[in-house]
């Protein structure tokens, strides 16, 4: 067996859409993820960027299941001394609706360089207008 290396300029790249109304975060997050590392491809290689480009609209109106609305938090520290801020799902989506939605996409992708470099190919949207339409994405059921 040979490992497949494509070249970066041989590479297809392809747009999708996903509608995130009425369907839960994470199952949205993870087809994004999926599309964006490659893994639909024949020739996925775990090391290459061979994954295509993922636009997701209406990310504020994703679904939780159960009291994850009221009970679900998100973490940040300032880096000074008492500086952990905590808030729940609600709050975070009325400040920053896109948030949530970013924050479960950036944590399915791999970390370092690889896994910054995927995540500035996924472009999410609170309502379900998107610029990106001359690309002619195609839609995605999930």
């Amino acid at each position: 067996m040979k490992t497949i290396f494509e070249k970066p300029a041989t590479i297809e790249r392809k747009w999708y859409v996903i509608d995130a109304e009425n369907i839960a975060l994470g199952r949205v997050a993870v087809k994004a993820a999926y599309i964006l590392r490659g893994k639909n491809k024949a020739f996925y290689t775990p090391h290459q960027e061979v994954g295509d480009y993922v636009i997701i609209i209406n990310a504020e109106k994703a679904a939780m299941s159960g009291r994850k609305r009221t009970d679900k938090m998100y973490y940040r520290h300032s880096g000074y001394m008492g500086g952990l801020t905590a808030e729940t799902y609600d709050k975070v989506l009325a400040k920053k609706p896109t948030m949530p939605m970013e924050k479960a996409v950036k944590g399915m992708l791999p970390k370092g360089p690889l896994g910054n470099k995927l995540f500035t190919n996924v472009k999410i949207y609170a309502g379900a207008n998107h610029p990106h339409e001359s690309q002619q994405p195609t839609a995605i059921e999930v």
